[in-house]
């Protein structure tokens, strides 16, 4: 009987991570390549990023990143917003996700919040030196509209 349970809850969480999606996008495939190097600082063990020759020749490049708006600091910022190529159960804060699987977008223009896909254009920057930022920075970004 707990298995039958343990199954039916497996199986309706999954259904629901299925019926949100998980976007993929060639960029999201790109950043997804990223490694790590195991370092310390004061505070102890970290690992920083590595990023490889695919990712590197995207810096400064504008990309576009379908994905899901994750509020952060307990609340939306309409010009500062954190994209998720996972749905929000799934996503890096919350689930299964990676930090490969986010990124921090400053909008151009501010932005109103959805629950749904959408998709964003902007100038990647990358950052492995600075932990209080995310390591996927898209810079002067803009609401293309829905990720459908």
């Amino acid at each position: 009987m707990k298995r039958i349970a343990l199954l039916l809850v497996l199986v309706s969480l999954a259904g629901m991570t299925l019926a949100q999606g998980t976007l993929s996008s060639k960029n999201w495939e790109t950043l997804a390549q990223v490694s790590y190097e195991k370092s310390e600082d004061e505070y102890g063990e970290l690992f920083v990023p590595v990023f490889g020759e695919s990712i590197r020749s995207m810096e400064g490049k504008e990309i576009t990143l379908p994905g899901y708006i994750i509020p952060f600091e307990g609340m939306f910022k309409p010009d500062h917003i954190i994209i998720s190529s996972l749905p929000v159960a799934a996503c890096f804060f919350c689930g299964s996700g990676g930090p490969e699987s986010v990124a921090e977008v400053y909008m151009a223009d501010p932005i109103k919040y959805t629950a749904n896909a959408i998709k964003v254009t902007g100038t990647l920057e990358l950052n492995d030196t600075d932990f209080n930022q995310l390591m996927y920075i898209l810079k002067d970004a803009r609401l293309e509209g829905p990720a459908n």
